[in-house]
């Protein structure tokens, strides 16, 4: 840290830096009270995915013994095609924001094929689904998690150390000009008694 100059400049900048730090602190509590609430909105959005997708599997688990059969259900009858997703901002913060997505179902003959093949396509669609809104959250949480950090520190250093640090340097400032100026006052009549007596 820089030596402290005792001057009514400096007192006059401590002052500001004061000002700026209060006014901002309450912006900062709100940003993160605002991160916190979002955050526990996506925990939730998080756990009711979770349960859903353990409903979809669960459901799922008539067809595990069929996709056995040698052949039949392979990674490409139903591939994701594309992900649309866009940028969202939560705070200031730039999210991810699922839109939905695209999937491209390979085209098999119907004849040689299986009839459970479709039904079973649709199944993983929604499971898919599922996983990449979970995902894109996840995501969310992440970035959302460490701009709360960041808040939080900054919030931490203006209540802690930088409104305190001010505070005491202004009235540290300010007792040292007092005693200046008693110390001039004093030095003031200390010569005009000099002066007295000599005339």
């Amino acid at each position: 840290m820089a030596k402290l100059k005792l001057t009514k400049n400096e007192q006059k900048k401590q002052k500001d830096s004061l000002k700026m730090f209060q006014r901002y602190l309450p912006t900062l509590m709100l940003k993160k009270q605002q991160l916190q609430a979002e955050i526990r909105g996506v925990e939730i959005r998080v756990k009711e995915l979770r349960e859903q997708k353990a409903r979809v599997d669960e459901s799922f688990k008539k067809w595990i013994a069929v996709f056995g059969e040698k052949g039949v259900f392979t990674p490409d009858v139903l591939r994701l095609k594309k992900l649309i997703t866009r940028e969202g901002n939560i705070a200031g913060v730039p999210i991810p924001v699922f839109e939905g997505a695209e999937f491209e179902a390979a085209q098999y003959d119907l004849l040689k094929k299986p009839l459970w093949l479709d039904l079973a396509a649709e199944y993983m669609e929604k499971a898919m689904l599922i996983d990449l809104e979970a995902h894109c959250l996840e995501e969310q949480q992440r970035r959302l998690q460490k701009e709360l950090r960041t808040t939080s520190q900054r919030v931490n250093l203006f209540e802690k150390i930088k409104i305190p640090e001010a505070k005491a340097n202004i009235k540290k400032i300010a007792v040292y000009l007092g005693d200046q100026q008693t110390a001039a006052v004093v030095r003031g009549k200390i010569s005009k008694r000099g002066m007295e007596r000599v005339s």
